[in-house]
C-alpha cells in the first residue's frame, strides 16, 4: 500500500502502470479495492474492468466496462478516432476499423479526463480480458509518463498479458504471514476446533480467500476434510470450498448461477430472462437473492458481476454438460438483437458440427474484423472451423484465422494451423493461400536453404498453373529470406531464374525486389536501371514504392532507398498501420545511416520503439543496430552497449537472421571503435563481416563496410589484408554504379594506395560519389588531411582537415571532430573548441516532436502522427522550448536548422 500510494501522490509529476501478480486468492483484488477507495479520498476518477474468462471471446468487453462513463465525450474526438473507437463497440458506421486510432481516442480520452481530475484505471483480472482491449489498454499504458493517469492492473502469476514485460511495472503478491493468517482466521471462524483450525493454517499457506473460504465451510458443515486434501492444487480446493455455497440453494438460484457462470455480459436481466428459461418458471431478483446472501454474485443497478473469477470456474466444473449448453442455448435466445454474441452461445450450445452455425461464426469474425478486433476474429474462425462438418469448409477457416495471424505476426499460431491443414485435400484457392502463407512469413521464419527450394518449386508450380501473382508472392518470401541468411549461389540464383519464367514486366517492383534480394551485386546494374524509370512517390502506390525502396537498399541506390521509402512511411503512418511502419522505418535508418546521416529522430528511434509494440523482434533488433551506432557516431561508447546486446541476442536466437544482423552489429562496433581512435579492435570487429565462417558475414553488406575495415587496416599496418579485402570487394561489386558500393571502394582504394597514385585517388573519394555526402566528404577529407600530414606536406594537409573537423561537428559526429582536430593540432594548429548545439539536449522523440512543431503542426495533429496524446506533446514541448532557447513554435525551425542534412528526403 505505501509504494501504490506513492505512485498516487506522484501523480501530478509522472503517470504510470504497475501491476499485482499472484496466485487465486492472494489479495490482488482486496488490495486493489483499498487502492481505489485512497484514490476517491485524493479525488481522483476511477475507471474499472473486469476480466471474466466467459468474455475472452468479446472484442472490446473489458474495454467498454472502463469507457462506458466517458463515451457521451467521444463527440468531440477528431473524427477519425471517434469514428475507430465507436465501431470497435459496434456503436458507428465505420465499415472497416484501424485499431490504433481507436487505441489513441482511448489514450485521448483520458488524458482530457486527467486535466480536470487525475484517473486511476483498474484493470482487475487481465489475464481474463479479451485480447483487443488488452492491446489498447497496453498502449495507452505505455504513453502514460507525462500524463495523470495510474493504471493498477492485477493477474495470476504465470505468462504476462502484456507481451512486452516493460509495459508495466510488475509486484508480486504472495500470502500474508502466519501471525496474521492466525488473526485473521480467529476473527472470521472463532469457533474453529484447534485441530481444525491448525489445519486451515498449514492448508491455507498464507491465502486470505483460502483462509476465509476453508474455515467458512468447515464451521457450516458443508466442507469435507477430503476437500484439503494436500495433493490438490490450491486453486481447486478453493472451487469446491465455492461449489459447496451453490449445491444446497434451490432450483431457481442455480439456475441463475448456471447461466451467470457462462454469460458474456453484466446485464441482470439477461441473466435472470435466461434463467427462466432454463428453470421453465418465472425467476425474479427476489428469487435470485440467496445467490447475493451467499456472496456468489454481487449486483449494482442493472449490473451484475460474479463475486471472484474462482466462484465461475467452480460453478462450470460442477454443471454437466448437457446443462451448459441449455445454458448457452437460453443466452442465445435471449441475446437475439445481439447476433454476434448469441451466435458464439449457439455454437457453445451444439455437441457435434454445424455447418450453419459455422457459418454464422464466420461472419460474426468479419465483423470482430471490421472492428479491428483481429485476434478475436481469428478465435472466432478456429471456433468456426471446429464446427465445420466439411473438411476443406474447415481448412478454408482455418486458412483464414491463419492469415490474421500473420497480420498479427503470430508466427506459432500460423505454424499450428499450417500444421493442422497439411493432411487435407485443399481446394485450389486454398492451397494457394496455404502455400502464400508458407513463403510470406519472413520474420521469424526458416531460412534453411531445403525451406527456401522448396517455396521456389511451388513458385514454378503456381506459374505453370497460370497464377503468376501467388508466383511473385512466394518468390519475394523466398528472396528475403536470402537477405536474412543466404542460401547458397545455387539456390540466390534459382529464385531469380524462377522470377524471370513468371514473365512479368523488367520493371515489376516485386522483380526488381526479388532480383535485388536475391543477387544484389549480380543483379544491380539492371534493378538500378529500372528504378531510376520510377516516380518518387511509385504513381502514388505505397505498396509499390515499399517493393522499390526494398530493391534500392539492397542494391546500395541508398538515396533512392530513403525516396522510395519516405512514401510508405507517410501512407502507413496516416492509416495507422504501425507493424508495416515499423519496418518501413527501419530499413529507412538504415539507408540513412549508409548515406551519413546520424539522425535517430528521423527514423531509428521510431522504429524501434514501433517494433518493440508490435512485437517484431528482429526489426526491434534492426533499428536497435541503427540507434547504437548513431549513438557510437554522435556520443563514442565501449563495445557493451545495451541496446546492441539486446539486438545481438535476437540474432543469435533466431539463427536465420543472424549473418544479417550481427553484421549490423560488427559495424556498429568497428565505427565506435574507430571514433575512439582505437584501430585494433576496430580491425577486428569488422573484419568478422568479411569472413565466410563467421556467423556475421554478409555477403552484401561487407562491400559497405569495407571502407571502415580499410580506415583500420591502415592505422594497424594491414596494408596487404585489406588489399586483399579490396580485390574480392571489386570483383563481387562488379560495374555496379550504387552509391553504397562506390563510396566504399573509393574511399578503400584511396586509403589503401601506394604513394604514387594515393593524391589522385584520395581527390576522387573526395570528390567522386561522396561530393554531396557531408559525412563520407569528410571521412576521405580526414584520411587525404592525414595523408598530406604523413607526407611532411603540413599546410597542404590543415585545409582538408579543417573541412573534416566542421562536417564532422555539424553532423553531430563529435569523436570523429576531435580526431580531425588531433590532427591539425599535429600540425601545430591551435585554438578550436566544440560548439555543442541546444538540438543536442532532445531525445529523438523530443527532436521529432520540435521537427514537425516547426513545420507547423498543431499538437493534436503530431500527437496522431507519432500515436502520442495531444497533451503529451505538449509536455515535450513545454521542455523542448528552453533546452533549444526558444519562446515560440516560431523559433523553432531557425533552432533546428544548423545541423547539416545529407539528404532533403530523409524526412517523411
Amino acid at each position: 500500500m505505501r509504494t501504490l500510494s506513492g505512485h498516487l501522490d506522484a501523480v501530478d509529476v509522472r503517470g504510470c502502470a504497475v501491476g499485482l501478480l499472484g496466485e487465486p486468492g492472494v489479495g490482488k483484488s482486496a488490495l486493489q479495492a483499498e487502492v481505489v477507495g485512497h484514490a476517491r479520498t485524493r479525488g481522483f476518477t476511477v475507471l474499472a474492468a473486469r476480466g471474466s474468462q466467459s468474455e475472452t471471446h468479446l472484442p472490446f468487453a473489458s474495454l467498454h466496462q472502463v469507457l462506458r462513463p466517458l463515451l457521451p465525450r467521444a463527440e468531440r474526438l477528431p473524427a477519425m478516432q471517434r469514428d475507430a473507437l465507436l465501431a470497435c463497440f459496434a456503436m458507428g458506421d465505420s465499415a472497416e476499423v484501424n485499431p490504433f486510432f481507436a487505441f489513441l481516442a482511448v489514450l485521448e480520452l483520458l488524458v482530457d479526463l486527467a486535466r480536470r481530475t487525475p484517473v486511476l484505471v483498474c484493470l482487475d483480472d487481465l489475464h481474463w480480458m479479451d485480447r483487443p482491449s488488452i492491446d489498447a489498454l497496453a498502449f495507452v499504458a505505455r504513453r502514460i509518463d507525462s500524463e495523470r493517469v495510474v493504471v493498477l492492473c492485477t493477474s495470476r502469476t504465470g505468462p504476462l498479458p502484456f507481451a512486452d514485460p516493460g509495459t508495466v511495472e510488475w509486484m508480486e503478491l504472495g500470502g500474508i504471514d502466519e501471525a496474521a493468517a492466525a488473526a485473521l482466521l480467529e476473527a472470521r471462524a472463532p469457533r474453529l476446533a484447534p485441530a481444525v483450525r491448525d489445519r486451515v493454517l498449514r492448508q491455507a499457506g498464507g491465502n486470505p480467500l483460502a483462509l476465509i473460504e476453508f474455515a467458512t465451510t468447515l464451521e457450516s458443515g458443508e466442507h469435507a476434510w477430503t476437500e484439503l486434501d494436500d495433493d490438490l492444487p490450491m486453486t481447486t480446493r478453493l472451487e469446491r470450498a465455492f461449489a459447496a455455497r451453490a449445491e444446497h440453494l434451490g432450483p431457481a438460484v442455480r439456475a441463475v448461477l448456471t447461466v451467470a457462470a457462462v454469460d458474456d455480459g453484466d446485464d441482470v436481466n439477461d441473466v435472470l430472462a435466461a434463467a427462466r428459461i432454463l428453470h421453465g418458471a418465472p425467476v425474479d431478483r427476489v428469487a435470485a437473492q440467496p445467490a447475493f446472501e451467499h456472496g456468489l454474485l454481487t449486483v449494482a443497478g442493472d449490473r451484475y458481476r460474479i463475486t471472484h473469477p474462482l466462484v465461475g470456474s467452480a460453478l462450470r466444473q460442477a454443471m454437466p454438460p448437457a446443462t451448459r449448453q441449455q445454458a448457452h442455448e437460453a443466452l442465445a435466445r435471449v441475446l437475439a438483437a445481439q447476433p454476434d454474441r448469441a451466435v458464439w452461445h449457439r455454437a457453445a450450445a451444439v455437441s457435434g458440427r454445424d455447418e450453419r452455425i459455422a457459418a454464422e461464426l464466420e461472419q460474426a469474425a468479419g465483423n470482430a474484423q471490421r472492428r479491428g478486433a483481429i485476434a478475436s476474429a481469428a478465435a472466432w474462425l478456429e471456433r468456426a472451423a471446429a464446427l465445420s462438418p466439411d473438411p476443406q469448409a474447415q481448412a478454408a477457416r482455418l486458412l483464414s484465422a491463419a492469415e490474421l495471424g500473420y497480420q498479427l505476426g503470430r508466427f506459432d499460431q500460423v505454424e499450428q494451423i499450417k500444421a493442422q491443414v497439411a493432411g487435407v485435400t485443399l481446394r485450389p484457392r486454398d492451397r494457394s493461400r496455404l502455400i502464400w502463407l508458407e513463403g510470406v512469413f519472413h520474420d521469424g521464419s526458416t531460412g534453411e536453404p531445403a525451406e527456401v527450394r522448396h517455396l521456389v518449386d511451388e513458385a514454378r508450380h503456381a506459374t505453370a498453373g497460370g497464377d503468376v501473382e501467388l508466383a511473385m508472392q512466394l518468390l519475394v518470401g523466398a528472396a528475403r529470406r536470402v537477405w536474412w541468411r543466404d542460401p547458397g549461389e545455387r539456390l540466390r540464383h534459382a529464385i531469380v531464374e524462377a522470377a524471370r519464367e513468371a514473365d512479368v514486366l523488367a520493371g515489376d517492383p516485386r522483380l526488381l525486389a526479388i532480383h535485388a534480394l536475391s543477387e544484389s551485386h549480380e543483379q544491380g546494374p539492371a534493378v538500378i536501371e529500372q528504378l531510376a524509370r520510377w516516380p518518387a512517390d511509385a504513381g502514388g502506390r505505397p505498396d509499390l514504392a515499399g517493393l522499390l525502396g526494398i530493391a534500392a537498399f539492397c542494391t546500395g541506390d541508398f538515396p533512392r532507398a530513403v525516396t522510395f521509402l519516405s512514401t510508405p512511411v507517410h501512407e502507413l503512418r496516416a492509416q495507422g498501420r504501425m507493424s508495416l511502419l515499423a519496418e518501413a522505418l527501419a530499413i529507412r535508418a538504415w539507408a540513412e545511416i549508409y548515406l551519413g546521416t546520424f539522425d535517430a529522430a528521423s527514423s531509428a528511434d521510431e522504429a524501434m520503439r514501433l517494433a518493440d509494440e508490435t512485437g517484431q523482434s528482429l526489426w526491434a533488433a534492426t533499428a536497435r543496430i541503427a540507434v547504437a551506432l548513431i549513438d557510437g557516431v554522435g556520443r563514442g561508447w565501449d563495445t557493451h552497449h545495451v541496446l546492441l546486446a539486446e539486438a545481438e541476442h535476437t540474432a543469435l536466437r533466431t539463427p536465420n537472421a543472424a549473418s544479417s544482423l550481427l553484421a549490423g552489429v560488427q559495424l556498429a562496433r568497428g565505427i565506435a571503435e574507430l571514433g575512439a581512435n582505437r584501430p585494433e579492435p576496430a580491425y577486428r570487429e569488422l573484419l568478422r563481416v568479411f569472413e565466410p565462417a563467421d556467423q556475421a558475414f554478409q555477403r552484401v553488406q561487407q562491400v559497405w563496410t569495407l571502407g571502415y575495415l580499410a580506415d583500420a587496416a591502415v592505422h594497424t599496418g594491414r596494408h596487404a589484408e585489406a588489399r586483399s579485402a579490396l580485390a574480392a570487394m571489386e570483383r563481387i561489386a562488379g560495374s555496379s554504379p550504387a552509391t553504397g558500393s562506390t563510396i566504399a571502394l573509393e574511399y578503400a582504394r584511396a586509403v589503401l594506395a601506394d604513394h604514387g597514385s594515393a593524391e589522385t585517388l584520395f581527390q576522387l573519394a573526395v570528390d567522386g560519389a561522396s561530393r554531396r555526402l557531408p559525412w563520407h566528404r569528410a571521412r576521405a577529407e580526414l584520411a587525404y588531411g592525414s595523408w598530406l600530414r604523413r607526407r611532411r606536406r603540413v599546410v597542404e594537409s590543415r585545409e582538408p582537415l579543417r573541412a573534416a573537423r566542421a562536417a564532422f561537428e555539424a553532423v553531430g559526429a563529435r569523436a570523429w571532430a576531435q580526431r580531425a582536430d588531433q590532427e591539425l593540432r599535429a600540425t601545430g594548429e591551435r585554438g578550436w573548441q566544440p560548439t555543442p548545439h541546444p538540438r543536442d539536449r532532445l531525445s529523438p522523440q523530443e527532436t521529432q516532436i520540435a521537427e514537425l512543431a516547426a513545420q507547423g503542426l498543431s499538437n493534436r495533429e503530431i500527437g496522431q502522427r507519432l500515436f502520442l496524446s495531444h497533451r503529451t506533446v505538449s509536455s515535450h514541448l513545454y521542455r523542448i522550448f528552453p533546452k533549444l532557447g526558444v519562446g515560440s513554435r516560431g523559433q523553432l525551425a531557425a533552432a533546428l536548422s544548423h545541423q547539416v542534412q545529407s539528404s532533403d528526403a530523409s524526412r517523411d
